[in-house]
């Protein structure tokens, strides 16, 4: 796996159990991740040393990848994304209704 896709795939673990993290750490790979901005820059702007962001975003990684190991939210939905794929272009009303509805259209 390259650096883009770990990148994407912290990107949609994040999303998903943002809310579960602390606000420390949320601030901290929002800017990381999000905002683009260098551990040197979270640093200087939280005052505290680069070590300490470096820190905290690795930690906060593994967390967030020991939450889609025990909870696996994220499995769940690209898999749910991609039954709603193989079906939305069915012939059968009902399951045309249902792909909508979990679309949320």
């Amino acid at each position: 796996m390259n650096n883009l896709e770990k990148t994407l795939e912290i990107s949609e673990l994040f999303i998903i159990y943002k809310n579960l993290l602390t606000e420390k750490q949320t601030k901290y790979l929002e800017l990381y991740i999000d905002e683009d901005w260098s551990l040197q820059e979270i640093a200087d702007e939280f005052n505290v040393s680069k070590a300490a962001i470096h820190d905290s975003i690795k930690k906060t990684i593994l967390s967030l990848n020991d939450l889609e190991t025990k909870l696996g939210l994220n499995q769940k939905e690209k898999h749910i994304n991609q039954i709603m794929l193989k079906y939305e272009n069915s012939q059968n009303s009902e399951v045309k209704n249902l792909i909508q509805e979990l679309k949320g259209e």
